[in-house]
């Protein structure tokens, strides 16, 4: 057995060095490539420790406080540091099987020559935080907590999944799934409250947490066990296979927009509401977003006009609609179909936004709007591209969500394009710094978003 697996790594005594001797380095070259790390081809200028717990000897829980260099230009709204939350192995020989985990040998400090990863690559890191959920308790600053009223076995085998994602996902005997939350905030986290506030209001579209952990310095949401869907298909991948066998997608997109519907009205129900008395200030932050994010893709440039003329008349109607907490992120890659029904998932939001933000009550059209968005990037991965299928399951969506809701979306096109149109420059700016081979996806609908009124 490697000598990491049974000595204590975190310092006993004032003559020994402190692990982050060792790790600080390594982290400042890693951080920057992790998919969930916020300032993308940026440098690593500091990390910082917010907490250190050992759960077992070899395996540590760290929260770090990661600086990076300066903003890349003025539309890059990027933070100038964050905290994440990491869960590092130390062993002698990493085998063959964590080679993918790998983080590097540490040089110096009392590391020096040991080989550290990403623990949560290991089925046995994985399996006792399972653990640590089936008995609530505390580690230090961390908190382990569950609903006693749901059963949750032992020893079920995780897997972790590879999807690219922004957080961690842990699969347990495919009866549960953990997230485990990469960039921290503090305070609650929505994809913690908002199931738990769904799930007390008896809305079976999403799954309820099981089991959740927390820290205390600083008091947020770490990570959410919720019951895993055996034998569920995301949406996307469902309309990426319906576009190859080169069938239609309707039925199953007015479906969703019922669900999409029932889940807006259990969150009306579940939390406060509020009416937004102008669209004045909202249409400002959208066209402030859009002068941004042109300085960041010039390519954006030569529709900006355009694309103000859909903020102003926003700006312009009379306003009344009712806003609310809603999904924020919604796409087909947050909706999962199991036996003819569908469920929405991940109700975080969009990451790189403030927390207050993402629980802030808004309009349900950004929701409507992102699936919207969505039906265009399945149908543009096929060649030929093929518009009208996803005109077809645009208008099906909405026609769901009308006969789910009694109101619908199409009634108001001045704010469906409003929304439409942010999101889409929100797609830009991203596909620009992480995906440049998708740019095309969302430039396509700007031009007519720009240029055909929507």
């Amino acid at each position: 057995m490697a000598k990491t697996e049974t000595v204590s790594l975190l310092p006993r005594g004032p003559d020994r060095l402190h692990p982050m001797a060792s790790l600080s380095g390594l982290l400042r070259e890693w951080l920057p490539r992790q998919r969930w790390f916020a300032g993308k081809d940026r440098p690593v200028t500091d990390v910082t420790l917010l907490s250190m717990t050992e759960l077992y000897p070899g395996c540590l829980h760290l929260l770090v406080h990661a600086e990076h260099s300066a903003p890349r230009g003025p539309g890059d709204t990027s933070p100038a540091g964050d905290c994440y939350q990491l869960l590092l192995g130390v062993r002698e020989y990493l085998p063959p099987r964590l080679a993918g985990a790998f983080i590097g040998r540490a040089q110096d400090g009392p590391l020096t020559g040991l080989a550290v990863y990403d623990a949560f690559h290991d089925p046995r890191s994985a399996a006792l935080l399972l653990e640590r959920l089936r008995h609530p308790g505390t580690a230090g600053p961390l908190a382990f907590e569950r609903d006693p009223s749901v059963p949750l076995p032992a020893a079920l085998a995780p897997r972790l999944l590879d999807a690219e994602q922004s957080n961690s996902s842990i699969v347990y005997g495919d009866a549960f799934i953990l997230k485990v939350f990469r960039r921290i905030q503090p305070g609650v986290n929505p994809d913690l409250e908002v199931p738990s506030a769904l799930a007390r209001q008896g809305c079976t579209r999403v799954p309820a947490p099981v089991a959740w952990i927390r820290t205390t310095r600083p008091d947020a949401t770490l990570g959410v066990l919720q019951p895993f869907l055996p034998g569920a298909s995301d949406g996307w991948t469902l309309a990426l296979r319906a576009l190859a066998e080169g069938r239609d997608f309707t039925a199953e997109s007015y479906e969703l927009g019922q669900a999409t519907a029932e889940v807006h009205l259990a969150l009306a129900t579940s939390f406060p509401t509020a009416t937004r008395s102008e669209n004045g200030p909202l249409a400002a932050a959208m066209a402030e977003r859009l002068g941004e994010a042109a300085h960041c893709v010039p390519a954006l440039q030569p529709y900006v006009p355009g694309l103000r003329t859909a903020f102003e008349t926003f700006g312009a109607c009379g306003a009344g609609r009712t806003v609310q907490r809603i999904h924020g992120d919604l796409h087909l890659g947050q909706v999962l179909r199991a036996d003819r029904e569908w469920f929405v998932i991940d109700f975080e939001g969009e990451p790189s936004r403030p927390l207050a933000e993402r629980r802030s009550t808004q309009s349900p059209v950004r929701d409507v709007a992102g699936m919207l968005r969505s039906f265009d990037y399945a149908a543009r991965t096929r060649r030929p591209w093929h518009p009208e299928w996803a005109e077809r399951c645009r208008e099906a969506y909405c026609a769901g969500y009308a006969d789910g809701s009694g109101w619908d979306p199409r009634a108001e096109p001045q704010l469906l394009r409003a929304y439409e149109t942010d999101r889409a420059v929100y797609e830009v700016v991203y596909e620009a710094r992480n995906r440049p081979g998708w740019l095309p996806v969302p430039m396509a609908a700007i031009r007519r978003l720009a240029t055909r009124g929507g």
